[in-house]
């Protein structure tokens, strides 16, 4: 039912991770962009068995109750169980949970089989006023899935076992999938008839259909394709007072959307365990290419053009600067006529104007499709990132990102083992505010990572989503740990960030969710009244306040974060 192998302390596998070894330019550089020591000291995670949680708080009489209902082996207090459940892959979490720290374990792992086990346990919970935190893949970076520091004891209930296609209806190109389909299950049962969901996060591996849709996830083909509420045509949900099945119909005028208030409802108001996709014909062809500018404004202008006046791409991503820097310092080393063939391409992006550690500016751009559809749009495409100065790159630099995109979290885990600071945020914009809004984040959390005793920092953003209307923003941070004050540093880092980024005009999260991180900040987003609606809307679905508490909403107006 678990994901055999996985690193409890970090991200994925321990069979997999991001090797350094041929990639020469890394340590160097990253030493003199953090003012790192020369003598990097590895400080690896604490061993499983020496992590000590307390006691679940579920006696012997509930617990032979909840293991009537799914099994005797679906309800788990194992050490292991509870630790890969706890919290999620924040830097906080991850902080943590390497040092052994796990101060709000759930008392138990349940895996309901079906549909019908999801009701019987939350209608058992609900009687006995016990917590129930939804895990899809457990890959939230906003504190979504760590159990509250409550009284009453709270379960995890892992959707693993609810993983199957239920129905695929090829006319109307719509598929009906359980809500615990992690995104390789999702894309090859859809596959498997010629079909494809087409999202894909960088937590595809690890996360689930019911996780995206709680979170209104964004994949990285979202510019084609659609984030996850676009996809998602009806729902299944199960609450503490009932179960809402909305109508199975492409668009509807009754009313107010009930479905647009559960899709990002990270399991406030209930469990999700189906739902009705969109499917599109999987492409016979991604072909993606890569484009170098010479400032970043100008690569905003052509991509906006190509989302105004189309083609539309299906992947976008346009790299600032500092993170074209950072893709270059990973750049595998090579030997004989490949080192030659390095060297001469350099030489000509020089010919050309262009530094991929000096100020260029780096965009993936592909097309999915039949390829009689895919060459006319390159040819129009490629027409549009010229005028505005973009030097095609061609086709090797698309293969080689598809080829490392899901890998690159595994380096966290190595730079949190030498004492560096990373953590990503997000949030969006209007193509007339996104410059104004990217300047102001990236200053404020410069200045915050250098105020904290990080050091100078580095500080690199891409935009990761984008629609005719404006983009969305996604930065990744570095600095030096300070040691024994982690966490606070990041805080600090995290509320800067964010308060630069409402006050510049983003939103407070395009695609990661809102989460127990988040919710602060929440009432700010929506006004009160709309934190009021959304309040009265859980009290309605989940009286007694057992679903979630603290994540989307926080418990009180004025509560700080759990930290």
């Amino acid at each position: 039912m678990d994901i055999p192998n996985l690193r409890w302390w970090g991200w994925g596998t321990l069979d997999r991770s991001y090797p350094l070894e041929n990639r020469p330019r890394f340590w160097p550089t990253l030493r003199a962009w953090l003012e790192l020591p020369d003598d990097l000291t590895e400080r690896p995670p604490v061993p499983l068995e020496s992590v000590h949680l307390r006691p679940s708080r579920l006696d012997d009489p509930v617990l032979a109750s909840l293991r009537r209902l799914v099994g005797e082996e679906a309800v788990r207090l194992d050490l292991r169980a509870r630790v890969e459940h706890a919290c999620g892959k924040a830097y906080r979490d991850l902080v943590r949970v390497r040092a052994g720290h796990i101060p709000n374990p759930p008392d138990a792992v349940v895996y309901p089989a079906d549909e019908g086990q999801v009701a019987a346990v939350v209608a058992w919970a609900a009687d006995r006023d016990i917590l129930i935190i939804p895990f899809g893949g457990g890959s939230t970076v906003l504190g979504a899935v760590e159990p509250p520091p409550d009284d009453r004891p709270a379960i995890s209930l892992d959707l693993a076992r609810l993983d199957r296609l239920i129905a695929i209806d090829p006319v109307s190109r719509t598929a009906r999938i359980q809500a615990g389909a992690t995104g390789p299950e999702v894309e090859a049962q859809l596959n498997a008839h010629g079909f494809t969901l087409g999202h894909f996060p960088q937590s595809f591996e690890f996360s689930t259909l019911g996780g995206w849709i709680a979170t209104r996830g964004a994949g990285q083909t979202s510019t084609g394709y659609g984030k996850i509420e676009h996809m998602t045509q009806a729902v299944q949900v199960v609450t503490p007072v009932g179960i809402i099945e909305t109508r199975d119909v492409p668009a509807s005028a009754t009313g107010p959307s009930l479905l647009e208030i559960l899709v990002g409802s990270e399991g406030a108001y209930g469990v999700i365990t189906q739902a009705t996709m969109r499917i599109s014909p999987r492409p016979e062809v991604q072909d993606y290419r890569g484009f170098l500018f010479h400032r970043l404004d100008e690569a905003i202008a052509a991509l906006r053009d190509l989302m105004q006046q189309g083609p539309c791409p299906t992947i976008a991503r346009l790299s600032d600067p500092e993170e074209t820097a950072g893709f270059a310092v990973l750049a595998h080393a090579h030997s004989g006529l490949r080192a030659l063939i390095d060297r001469a391409v350099d030489r000509y992006l020089a010919w050309k104007g262009h530094s991929l550690t000096g100020g260029s500016c780096f965009l993936l751009l592909g097309y999915d499709g039949h390829p009689a559809d895919v060459r006319p749009r390159w040819r129009r495409a490629t027409q549009i990132c010229r005028d505005h100065g973009g030097l095609p790159l061609g086709r090797s630099v698309g293969e080689s990102w598809k080829r490392e995109r899901f890998a690159q979290p595994y380096l966290r885990d190595t730079l949190l083992g030498v004492g560096v600071m990373v953590d990503t945020l997000e949030t969006a914009t209007t193509w007339s505010n996104l410059l104004h809004l990217y300047e102001a984040m990236t200053a404020a959390i410069r200045a915050a990572i250098r105020g904290t005793g990080g050091g100078p920092g580095y500080v690199m953003t891409h935009v990761s989503h984008s629609y005719p209307w404006g983009a969305s923003l996604y930065t990744t941070f570095l600095g030096r740990q300070v040691p024994g004050a982690e966490i606070e540093q990041w805080w600090a880092v995290k509320e800067a960030a964010t308060e630069a980024i409402l006050a510049a005009g983003g939103t407070l999260s395009h695609h990661h969710g809102i989460g127990r991180d988040h919710a602060r900040w929440f009432r700010e987003e929506v006004g009160p009244l709309g934190l009021k609606t959304l309040r009265a809307i859980k009290d309605t679905l989940d009286p007694t306040g057992i679903m979630n508490p603290g994540v989307l909403l926080p418990l009180a107006p004025d509560d700080e974060p759990y930290r």
